[in-house]
């Protein structure tokens, strides 16, 4: 592994190591050992995931004047899966189990492994020219944990079966959504109907959708239960280019607008083989993570295939009218689906900050280093803690909470006492708590306390009875 692999999978597990112990990201299962590829949101990982999960929807709903909101099931009909190809070969991956640990792989991933990994083969076996063909390579693969014998690749279909009612038998049979696009097309006609909606139009959707991933992993990246933040923009075929343009200069500025690093987004056109069957068009945007550029969401474009498919599948007219023109067609759709998972992960990475030699009074030597998250503002888990300067002083407590009680109806805070003043700021810069209020002895005389600002580390005085104006003034400048 090379210098710069190793730093970086040192601020992987640094970033991991936080999560936990901050309150951010839990193991799922974790006295039981844990449950692999599960993760559980703490404290401060569900409010900035709501954060983020609110970012978009102010942005995709509240801000749109032509698209609306949608929460639909996550069990629906069978038949769905059927027509929209999630049952067929289309929605699978190629698979080599090992047969003597039974591990599986994924076909693509495994020769990515390092060659000394791919080519075990038994001490016996001479003069096999594995490089002989594509095919002669394969099939000399050998499994990376134990060195044993691969099967031939098969396909395995990712959707996660589930039965319905009291008796497991084919007619029971139904699936946990892999996608929450397809709940969206149900509700096609509906919204149309009930809303009044004219093309363009989209609908939005925040929700869970599970995938059974066989190779999972970095983290929460890629996990089999999961939640999609996607819009489906409903449009005539003819204005395709036009919207989907649109839409991939959209998303991306909605990154930056959180404050990710300009630097570490980018887009990715899919080439023609890599499309997905429905796809006439795909751009990913990617995000450079630890372990390389990874992408954070698809802008596709689906032309007809979605309601064309549920159309003709369940006998339902899903066509459109044009008043205008007077004319009937089916609509072509441009997705944009992000991850509230993969943008949380995001948000950790791009906002985790080392710096050296510290910024407050506990540090002990030039060689420490003091962690901070530089979250935006919008999506910081905690917006102001409130710090009596010392616990021993009884007025000062009670001045404390009294400011606490004050604030908590109008930001996310929190109370802390516990160490000196300095390790308390160290906690709360961790955390990437945007101020910090002291409240000290000069608090009793003057009715006022200090905000101490994350970034600039800057402290001003303020008067209590105006802390909730200052305070909104800072979230606007």
């Amino acid at each position: 592994m090379s210098k710069e692999q190793n730093k970086n999978k040192d601020l992987m597990e640094k970033i991991v190591s936080l999560a936990k112990r901050r309150g951010f990201v839990f193991l799922s299962s974790e006295i039981y050992g844990g449950f692999s590829s599960s993760y559980d949101y703490g404290p401060l990982g569900v409010e900035l995931k709501n954060n983020i999960k609110h970012a978009w929807w102010k942005t995709m709903v509240r801000e749109q004047k032509n698209i609306v909101g949608l929460d639909s099931a996550i069990l629906m009909s069978p038949k769905i899966w059927k027509a929209s190809g999630h049952l067929t070969a289309g929605f699978a991956d190629e698979l080599v189990e090992c047969k003597k640990c039974h591990k599986r792989f994924r076909k693509d991933e495994i020769e990515k492994f390092p060659l000394s990994l791919r080519l075990r083969r038994a001490s016996k076996i001479q003069n096999q020219n594995v490089k002989s063909s594509p095919k002669s390579k394969i099939q000399n693969l050998k499994c990376p944990e134990c060195g044993g014998e691969l099967t031939k690749e098969k396909k395995f279909n990712l959707m996660m079966k589930t039965f319905v009612g009291p008796v497991e038998d084919e007619a029971a049979v139904t699936y946990l959504r892999a996608e929450t696009c397809q709940g969206i097309y149900m509700n096609y006609k509906n919204v149309l109907n009930s809303m009044r909606m004219k093309i363009p139009f989209g609908i939005a959707q925040i929700g869970k959708a599970f995938r059974n991933e066989i190779t999972p992993g970095n983290f929460t990246y890629r996990t089999r239960e999961f939640e999609q933040m996607e819009m489906q923009f409903f449009i005539n075929s003819k204005e395709s280019p036009k919207w989907f343009d649109y839409w991939k200069k959209e998303r991306m500025k909605w990154y930056l607008d959180l404050g990710i690093k300009k630097e570490n987004l980018r887009f990715r056109e899919h080439k023609k083989n890599e499309l997905a069957h429905y796809a006439k068009r795909a751009v990913d945007i990617e995000y450079k993570f630890p372990w390389g550029w990874k992408e954070i969401e698809g802008i596709h474009d689906r032309g007809d295939w979605d309601l064309s498919n549920h159309s003709k599948h369940s006998g339902n007219d899903l066509s459109y009218f044009d008043e205008n023109t007077k004319k009937k067609y089916t609509p072509h759709v441009i997705e944009t689906s992000a991850g509230a998972d993969r943008s949380t992960l995001v948000l950790l990475v791009d906002a985790y900050s080392e710096i050296k030699g510290g910024r407050t009074a506990t540090t002990k030597s030039a060689k420490e280093i003091e962690v901070v998250l530089k979250f935006h503002p919008s999506l910081c888990p905690l917006k102001v803690a409130v710090l009596p300067l010392v616990k021993n002083k009884p007025e000062l407590v009670k001045k404390a909470k009294q400011v606490y009680k004050l604030l908590q109806p109008h930001f996310m805070c929190q109370y802390d006492e516990v160490g000196s003043i300095g390790r308390r700021y160290r906690r709360q810069d961790e955390v990437g708590t945007l101020w910090c209020i002291t409240i000290d002895f000069e608090s009793l005389e003057k009715d006022d306390v200090t905000i101490r600002d994350r970034d600039s580390m800057k402290q001003e005085r303020v008067k209590i009875n105006e802390l909730i104006e200052v305070i909104n003034q800072k979230f606007n400048v």
